[in-house]
């Protein structure tokens, strides 16, 4: 970040007309700079020509400035007409929605004073005594002026959206994770001085058993777990430790930590996971049990030098909670029809594909709890084993000792199994292993990392199947992605833009209900409950392809992806992108959602 110097955003500041209230309404009253924003939102495309000439045209008939206009209109969200706006003033902006909050910076305000002034601070600059912050009304003198005097600190201002001010107040000042981490700061930074005046150098050894470092990786952790985080990332930058959180697929700054603390919170974590706490230059890896309030989770660490330190990436997984169903996954209609059916022949192979993280485990999962029963032998290879199924044999794969997944799968033939889970098919012997398996009786299932359902298949061509054992032996092919859902506590309805019911019409073609009224969508407005995110939990869209005859006869024919697809459609599959469109009109999700996962 840019951050410019003081005097100049003094100078700046005194340039710039007085405030007037309102949403990005700083500097509203200079006619110049009404003119100068509606070309500068133009020229971004934030506004068509045909809203500028309408706009242009409404300020003619009223006494109301282009700024008011603009925002009466809808037509720019909030936060892109305060940058814009800071932008014509020369003011600093910052989106206070993809800033992670430095404890210490809170730490020296108080509530009080960030409600009255409509500010918040979000970074300390330990070194030069600076003190950022972001407001509602940058061009306020008086309120930097406070501040200056309050901390006794250099003060910079950043232009922010009120919307995201306010929002951002109630989170940081309610939130646990700063307030605890920022107190375990200041001890710990207590604790360097305190040896530094003993000696020249504090031992690392004797810091990280202090009980301020010990607090903030627990603190840390709680709040991975309370967010319902399947991810943790604490990045060394070059000024200052990043905190991150991936929530519901999406990762989200929720803290800054001085680099004083790094090397001794690098090192506890290495504790705790049984790693060599003298290697910095290989990547590591590790795993710890962690225990917060009633929830148990499996924590697997990985470590990797980077230009600045040691990063970590935590991944959370739940002990219990139970698996979910097929319908609670998100397949309904005729996919789930067409997937039963699949799962309860008694042989053949069954694929899940999609990217990293689409949920292709959970996935295979529920179908193992609904085939799970005494009457049949399950045994899975994993990698690594991420939920415990009672009754299922689970083997997680150790490439150290040779247990690999092509190793392993050849040892499951002589444990008279009936189902067979492989993680993940990788390489040409594990994928004749498993058309072996299919072929001699056993139903098997697996992952493959593939675009779509139809792509599997030739990327299975690719890695040394034949063409007739794939036509023999396929199943069914299963593609899915993971879209976030609307929080059910702030979902509120719209009536969206024309553009948007052409494109979903365009989508789903006859799949497209009947319309006797105007369609309405849904989103969520942001609230405590989903952290102001408007989405709440995730649910998958999916493609189900069954192997036909047509389709088998194209495998031995021309096994292009594209001409499976069409055969498929053809034969009635539903796309994920369809699915995705029929989870918008029944409300689970957004159209933005649907477009960030599965446009192709």
């Amino acid at each position: 970040m840019d951050l410019p110097s003081e005097a100049q955003v003094k100078k700046d500041n005194q340039q710039a007309p007085p405030m007037q209230s309102g949403i990005g309404s700083f500097g509203a009253t200079a006619t110049s700079t009404d003119v100068t924003l509606i070309d500068t939102l133009l020229s971004d495309h934030l506004l068509t020509q045909a809203q500028y000439d309408e706009i242009k045209m409404k300020r003619t008939i009223t006494n109301q400035s282009l700024e008011e206009l603009i925002k009466d209109s809808g037509y720019v969200p909030e936060a892109k007409l305060v940058e814009a706006k800071a932008r014509t003033l020369g003011i600093p902006f910052v989106s206070l929605a993809m800033t992670s909050f430095s404890p210490q910076a809170i730490s020296l305000l108080p509530r009080a004073v960030v409600d009255r002034f409509s500010l918040i601070p979000f970074f300390y600059d330990d070194k030069t005594k600076t003190i950022s912050i972001a407001m509602a009304n940058p061009v306020d003198l008086d309120s930097i002026a406070f501040v200056r005097q309050k901390t006794g600190l250099n003060v910079r201002s950043f232009a922010a959206a009120p919307q995201e001010v306010r929002a951002a107040i109630n989170q940081q000042y309610r939130e646990e994770l700063v307030g605890e981490v920022g107190q375990a700061v200041k001890e710990s930074q207590q604790l360097v001085s305190k040896k530094e005046g003993e000696e020249k150098q504090p031992k690392l050894a004797q810091l990280i058993e202090e009980a301020p470092i010990a607090k903030i990786v627990s603190t840390i952790l709680d709040f991975a777990v309370n967010s319902r985080a399947s991810d943790v990332h604490i990045e060394p930058l070059e000024d200052r430790l990043r905190v991150r959180y991936r929530i519901d697929g999406i990762l989200y700054d929720k803290l800054s930590l001085p680099k004083t603390v790094q090397d001794a919170l690098v090192t506890r974590i290495k504790i705790l996971s049984d790693m060599k706490i003298d290697e910095h230059r290989a990547p590591q890896d590790g795993r710890f049990n962690f225990k917060s309030a009633d929830k148990d989770v499996d924590l697997r660490i990985s470590t990797i030098p980077t230009a600045n330190g040691e990063k970590i990436v935590i991944r959370l997984l739940w002990k219990s909670g139970g698996i979910p169903t097929l319908q609670e996954l998100g397949l309904n209609g005729m996919a789930l029809k067409n997937l039963e059916t699949a799962i309860l022949r008694p042989h053949g192979i069954i694929i899940v594909c999609g990217p990293t993280g689409s949920g292709k485990t959970t996935t295979l999962y529920s179908v193992l709890a609904r085939l799970n029963t005494t009457r049949v032998n399950i045994l899975s290879l994993e990698d690594p084993i991420e939920y415990q199924i009672s009754g299922v044999n689970q083997v997680q794969i150790n490439p150290a000792v040779g247990l690999t997944f092509a190793s392993g799968l050849r040892s499951f033939l002589r444990q008279d199994p009936n189902i067979i889970l492989v993680g993940e098919i990788r390489d040409q012997e594990t994928t004749d292993l498993a058309l072996q398996a299919a072929l001699t009786g056993h139903l098997v299932f697996s992952t493959l990392h593939t675009s779509d359902a139809a792509g599997a298949l030739p990327r299975l061509i690719d890695l040394g199947a034949e063409r007739f054992l794939l036509a023999s032996t396929i199943t069914a092919i299963v593609g899915q992605r993971i879209v976030r859902k609307i929080c059910s506590t702030c979902k509120e309805s719209y009536i969206p833009p024309p553009r948007i019911i052409e494109e979903i019409k365009a989508g789903l073609g006859a799949l497209f209900p009947p319309a006797d009224q105007q369609v309405k969508l849904y989103k969520g407005r942001g609230c405590s409950e989903c952290g102001n995110s408007g989405y709440r939990g995730r649910v998958g869209i999916f493609e189900v392809l069954l192997l036909s005859e047509k389709v088998a006869q194209l495998i031995l024919e021309h096994p292009e992806a594209s001409a499976i697809q069409k055969e498929a459609i053809t034969e009635g599959m539903i796309t994920m992108k369809q699915d995705g469109y029929l989870k918008v009109l029944k409300g689970i999700t957004t159209v933005e959602e649907v477009i960030r996962v599965a446009q192709e």
